[in-house]
């Protein structure tokens, strides 16, 4: 089945995940993109990035919206038109949305080497001296990036860095959860982050935070 995982995570927000199997032609029957959107994917080189952009428009019809229903602003934040939230992320070949009224932020990541050589610019990477090797590393920094990227979509403003500006509270694998904080030009706000992994994928979402904390 390519819907690979629906989470209710209240009443009031969801997220679909979609593994990307078909080929482009599959995922383009039925759909009806607007000009803006054709345009985009007429001038894609890369056939998963074709196919992915696709299988977005099957998870925005599970949950009720056409592509017509989807528009972007001059940060390419992307809006619904009945005023619901929604953020969109894709990587190799899963993608995902999350919907929900309140403001929202979803990244995948594949798990790869490649972060250790970045993570140096996101991250205090001696907050991770206790981890038992590579592989673990690898992960809780995925973590963190997934963590950093869901509230930079959320914020949509230029000037946010990832290593100044949002501080990802520590956390287990286990927790599937953490907390993060923004202070950047007169935002001083907390939000509520959860992680799944599966097939050395991380899924990252973030949400305002339902309780007030002190940094």
């Amino acid at each position: 089945m390519p819907l690979f995982k629906t989470i209710t995570v209240d009443e009031r927000t969801k997220v679909f995940i979609w593994k990307v199997e078909e080929s482009f032609e599959w995922l383009s029957q039925g759909v009806e993109l607007t000009d803006h959107c054709q345009k985009r994917v007429d001038g894609m080189k890369s056939e998963i990035h074709r196919r992915g952009f696709m299988s977005i428009r099957h998870l925005m019809a599970e949950a009720g919206y056409t592509d017509h229903d989807l528009y972007y602003d001059n940060h390419g934040k992307p809006h619904l038109k009945d005023d619901k939230y929604i953020s969109i992320t894709h990587s190799f070949n899963f993608t995902a949305i999350i919907i929900s009224d309140r403001d929202v932020g979803i990244d995948i990541e594949k798990q790869r080497n490649k972060i250790l050589t970045i993570a140096n610019k996101f991250t205090p990477l001696d907050e991770y001296h206790t981890l038992a090797n590579e592989d673990a590393l690898i992960r809780k920094l995925t973590i963190v990036w997934g963590a950093k990227e869901s509230v930079y979509k959320m914020l949509a403003q230029p000037g946010v860095g990832f290593l100044q500006h949002i501080n990802v509270t520590d956390f287990d694998f286990d927790d599937a959860e953490t907390t993060t904080h923004v202070r950047f030009n007169g935002i001083d706000d907390w939000f509520d982050v959860n992680f799944l992994e599966f097939e050395n994928f991380t899924c990252v979402y973030a949400l305002p935070s339902n309780s007030k904390q002190k940094a």
